[in-house]
C-alpha cells in the first residue's frame, strides 16, 4: 500500500464518521508517522508504506474518528512560532489567540523590561511565545489546574525560557504576588449551558474547568478583571480574549474595575476578539 492509497483509505474512515476535516487529519496523521512534512509527503503519494506503520495509521485514525482531537493524539500543537507539548489537561491553542500574542508583542519595544502576568495559563503557550520574542522580558504564569502547570513548567524548560518564568497552582483569587507591567488571559468565557452544544472535540476531550464561564459566559471574564485591577501597576495593560459577542458588557466590567479601552483587536475571522485597557 502506498501513502496515496493509505491517504485515501484514512480520509474515508474519518468522513463517515462525519469528521469535517478528513483529508487534513489523514495527511497530517500520517506525516507525523513517516516523519516527513506534509507538503512533502503530497510529493511522495506513490512511496509504499510498511506494515507497522500502515497499522500504527489505522491505530491513529481509530482513535480520531471518535473525534479525539489530533492535538490530543500527536501530543503536540503549533502556536505562534513554536511547537507546544499538549494534552487533554489544556485546552489546545488556538490560531485566532495568536493575535493576543501580536498584540502584546506591538506594545513591546524589542529591549523593553516588562514583567507580565498570565491568568490561566494552561499550556503556557501565551506568556512563553512572547518571552521567546522579548529576551528582556519576566514572566508569571498562573493556573488553577495542577496537572497544567506541570506541563506549562515542561514546556518552558523545552524553549529554553525556565530561567525567566515562574509557575504557580493557584485559584487568582487567592494570587497575591507582585505588580505587574501586563496581564494576559484568555479566561473561560462560554456559558455552561451551551457546552453540550460545542462540537465532540471539545465537548468530550478539552477540560471543562477551560471552557466554563458560569451561567451568563462571564464569571471568569469579572474575576480575572478583578483581580488584575489589584494586581497591575498604575497604567499597565491589560489583555483579554473574550467571545466577539462578548466585547461590549466586558468593556463596561473593565470600566468599574478602572481599566479604560485602548483597542479592540479581530481574529482571523475579522470578528472582535481581544481587548487592550489600560488601568488608570
Amino acid at each position: 500500500m502506498n501513502y496515496q492509497e493509505i491517504l485515501s483509505k484514512g480520509s474515508k474512515i474519518l468522513k463517515v464518521n462525519n469528521i469535517k476535516s478528513f483529508n487534513l487529519d489523514s495527511e497530517i496523521l500520517l506525516s507525523s508517522i513517516v516523519g516527513l512534512k506534509r507538503e512533502r509527503l503530497l510529493l511522495n503519494l506513490e512511496k509504499e508504506i510498511d506494515d507497522n506503520k500502515k497499522n500504527f495509521f489505522f491505530d491513529l485514525i481509530e482513535r480520531r474518528k471518535k473525534s479525539e482531537p489530533v492535538a490530543y493524539i500527536l501530543g503536540y500543537k503549533e502556536f505562534w512560532k513554536q511547537s507546544f507539548i499538549v494534552n487533554k489537561n489544556v485546552l489546545i491553542p488556538r490560531p485566532d489567540t495568536e493575535t493576543l500574542v501580536e498584540n502584546v508583542l506591538n506594545n513591546l519595544d524589542i529591549n523593553s523590561e516588562k514583567k507580565i502576568l498570565d491568568i490561566g495559563t494552561g499550556s503556557g503557550c501565551l506568556i512563553i511565545s512572547i518571552l521567546k520574542e522579548r529576551k528582556q522580558c519576566l514572566g508569571v504564569g498562573v493556573d488553577i489546574s495542577k496537572k497544567a502547570i506541570k506541563l506549562a513548567k515542561y514546556n518552558a524548560k523545552i524553549q529554553h525560557i525556565e530561567n525567566r518564568i515562574k509557575f504557580f497552582n493557584s485559584d487568582i483569587d487567592n494570587f497575591y504576588l507582585d505588580k505587574y507591567d501586563f496581564i494576559i488571559s484568555n479566561p473561560p468565557y462560554i456559558k455552561l449551558h451551551t457546552i453540550n452544544s460545542l462540537e465532540n472535540d471539545i465537548k468530550r476531550y478539552e477540560p471543562i474547568e477551560a471552557l466554563d464561564g458560569g451561567i451568563d459566559g462571564y464569571s471568569k471574564i469579572k474575576l480575572v478583571i478583578k483581580k488584575s485591577s489589584s494586581l497591575i501597576k498604575k497604567k499597565g495593560k491589560l489583555f483579554l480574549e473574550v467571545g466577539s459577542n462578548q466585547i461590549m458588557k466586558t468593556l463596561e466590567i473593565l470600566k468599574k474595575y478602572g481599566f479604560y479601552k485602548k483597542d479592540i483587536i479581530k481574529d482571523l475571522s475579522n470578528k472582535n476578539r481581544c481587548i487592550v485597557s489600560i488601568k488608570i
